[in-house]
């Protein structure tokens, strides 16, 4: 029996393994939640694998990493974090839709389809003797506690496959770099009513640095600067004393982020009085197409050999750990997961055919 055939008998059991992960709720921000998701993890790939991964806890974070032979020459790359908060599966639980032929769940699609892809096919290869994979737990956040095992992992490798989901069915061949930002202003609290000349608006002057923010945007060449996340205020009588703001870089250009970065950082307060404090650094750097033209060949001339062809490729706006194994000069191919839709978004799925398809191609 082929390996796509192997591995479309074992369709069942992959959508089996995958309501086992999505049942372990993994919010990026919650510890034993990730606890209990590495739990799962570690279960289902001893299971297939025959081997425990290790266990390797940075401030708290659970990654887990699996190593056969002393030195990796392939390394499969996933996460185990999502960005749903607990309780989510109270009110949407993992569904197959045999119908329609899919699944839903909070973090089906990204990325808990991938980590059962990417077990199963090495668990339908002859040996695993130079392959390592590694599913960290902070993925969704910067990856800021795994970056160090990813990079040590990918030095020296052959080759990385990232086992986030396609983007439209297409493996992504190239990514944004990021960065990660955040601004928080003092000023002075005063009654609105009475006296609001005696205070320091800390709203109004987040207005202004937000209004700044897009000077330093470039879409012409793929960086952008965007505001995400602000709050300010205490009660709707009391001039705000302090304004809290996120905000989220792109970039597609060699250069870009140090610019970006030396801006931001010398951005100055309108308001007299003012303060502003900032805190954060370009965090993954671009992910360039030439890291993954020569493993995308090898793809398409394996995907035609699988009846599996042609295959699609595609630059994408959103970063992930295949810009920093690309960034340790490792061959890297991304989007190697699992087809469907909705990333980040309520009713995520995935398609069924696509687990044993993909993963017949990942092995």
């Amino acid at each position: 029996m082929d390996r796509l055939a192997a591995l479309r008998n074992r369709t069942d059991e992959m959508i089996d393994d995958l309501a086992t992960l999505v049942s372990a709720e993994s919010p990026s921000d919650d510890l034993a939640a990730l606890a209990s998701s590495a739990d799962a993890v570690a279960e289902v790939g001893t299971r297939l694998l025959g081997q425990a991964p290790d266990r390797i806890e940075v401030d708290g974070r659970p990654h887990l990493r699996w190593r056969f032979g002393p030195e990796p020459r392939v390394l499969l790359l996933g996460h185990h974090d999502t960005v749903w908060r607990m309780g989510t599966l109270a009110r949407w639980p993992f569904t197959v839709d045999r119908g329609e032929g899919t699944a839903t769940g909070p973090g089906t699609f990204d990325m808990k389809a991938g980590i059962v892809m990417g077990l199963h096919a090495l668990a339908t290869l002859d040996g695993l003797d130079g392959i390592a994979m590694i599913v960290n737990a902070d993925e969704e956040v910067g990856s800021q506690t795994s970056r160090a095992l990813i990079e040590q992992a990918a030095t020296g490798a052959r080759a990385a496959f990232v086992l986030e989901p396609a983007a439209g069915g297409a493996y992504k061949t190239a990514r944004k770099g990021t960065g990660m930002y955040t601004f928080d202003v003092e000023g002075r609290a005063a009654h609105a009513g009475l006296e609001p000349e005696r205070g320091i608006n800390a709203l109004v002057e987040l207005s202004h640095l937000v209004l700044a923010l897009e000077a330093i945007s470039r879409p012409g060449i793929g960086t952008t600067v965007t505001p995400t996340v602000a709050a300010a205020g205490t009660t709707t009588n009391t001039v705000p004393a302090h304004a809290h703001l996120e905000v989220d870089v792109r970039v597609s250009e060699p250069g870009e982020a140090e610019r970006v970065d030396a801006e931001i950082k010398a951005m100055a307060t309108t308001l007299p009085g003012a303060r502003l404090v900032v805190h954060g650094s370009p965090n993954r750097p671009p992910l360039p197409a030439s890291a993954s033209a020569a493993l995308f060949t090898r793809a398409q001339r394996l995907a035609d050999e699988l009846g599996l062809g042609p295959l699609r490729s595609v630059e994408v706006g959103g970063a992930s750990d295949g810009n920093l194994t690309a960034a340790v000069g490792c061959p890297t191919l991304d989007g190697m997961g699992a087809v469907g839709d909705g990333a980040h978004a309520e009713g995520e799925h995935v398609v069924l055919t696509s687990l044993a398809e993909r993963a017949a191609l990942v092995a």
